[in-house]
C-alpha cells in the first residue's frame, strides 16, 4: 500500500506524530511532504489552469512531485494542526492549486479508487472545521472515501501529551487502520459522488469551459463510461 502524507506545517508536532502513527499501522510505503517547506506558493488567480491547462500554472513544476505522489498513492493523508479553527494557511494555499482537479472541471480518474484521511489536532477545539477544510477538496477531487480524525490533545507539543491520551489516540487509529485495510482494493465512490459526477457529465456535454468539456469527452464520461468499476 502506498501512502502519501501532506503535512500542513513544517514542524513535527502532535498532528505529524498522529499521521505517522496511522501510516505505520497501515504498514505501507510512505512519502511525506511538509508545507510550506516543500511547497509554499500562493495561487495567483491567473485562471490559466481552468481556461487552458494545469501546465500553465506558474507553480506547476514545483508542485509536480507532490501531484505525482498523490496520484501514485492508494491512501492520501492530509494533516493540519488547527489554526484559528481552520487548516493552516500553507495547507489552504496548497489545496488552492488543485481547483482545476475538482469534479466540476477535470478530475483525475485515479482518485475514484483512493481513500483519504483528514487529520487535525488542537490544544482545545476546532478539529471539525479544520478537517472539513481538507475534506472539501478530497470529496471534489473524487476520492472514493474520506475519513476524518480530530484529537484534542490538550497540549502544544506531542511530548507534553499525556500517556492516557496517547493510548486513546492509538486505539482509535488502530480501528481506523483496520477499516482502511478492509476497504483497500474494492472501494467505490459514494452515491453523493456518483450523483455529482452524473450531473457534471450532463453539463460537460455542452460545457462552459472548452478545456473541461474536451477533457470529459476524451475520457468518454459524457457518455456511459465511468472512472470506477461499475
Amino acid at each position: 500500500m502506498k501512502i502519501t502524507i501532506i503535512h500542513g506545517q513544517s514542524h513535527q508536532g502532535s498532528t505529524c506524530h498522529i499521521a505517522r502513527m496511522l501510516a505505520k499501522k497501515l504498514n505501507g510505503e510512505v512519502t511525506e511532504f511538509f508545507l510550506p517547506k516543500d511547497f509554499g506558493e500562493f495561487c495567483v488567480g491567473c485562471t490559466a489552469c481552468f481556461a487552458e491547462s494545469e501546465t500553465k500554472c506558474p507553480h506547476y513544476e514545483k508542485l509536480s512531485p507532490i501531484t505525482k505522489a498523490i496520484d501514485d498513492a492508494e491512501v492520501i493523508i492530509l494533516a493540519s494542526p488547527v489554526y484559528v479553527y481552520h487548516a493552516t494557511g500553507a495547507m489552504k494555499a496548497f489545496l488552492d492549486h488543485y481547483g482545476w482537479r475538482w469534479l466540476v472541471h477535470r478530475p483525475e480518474e485515479k482518485m475514484f479508487a483512493k481513500q483519504a484521511v483528514c487529520i487535525s489536532t488542537a490544544a482545545g477545539a476546532g478539529m471539525k472545521s479544520t478537517n472539513q477544510d481538507m475534506a472539501h477538496s478530497t470529496f471534489y477531487w473524487g476520492v472514493a472515501k474520506t475519513y476524518q480524525y480530530g484529537a484534542a490533545v490538550m497540549e502544544t507539543s506531542w511530548a507534553g501529551v499525556s500517556a492516557k491520551k496517547k493510548r486513546e489516540i492509538e486505539k482509535k487509529l488502530s480501528r481506523l487502520a483496520r477499516k482502511i485495510q478492509r476497504e483497500q482494493g474494492h472501494i467505490e465512490p459514494s452515491f453523493k459522488t456518483k450523483a455529482f459526477f452524473y450531473v457534471m457529465g450532463k453539463v460537460q456535454k455542452h460545457g462552459w469551459n472548452k478545456a473541461d468539456a474536451d477533457y470529459w469527452k476524451a475520457k468518454g464520461w459524457t457518455g456511459k463510461k465511468r472512472p470506477w468499476r461499475t
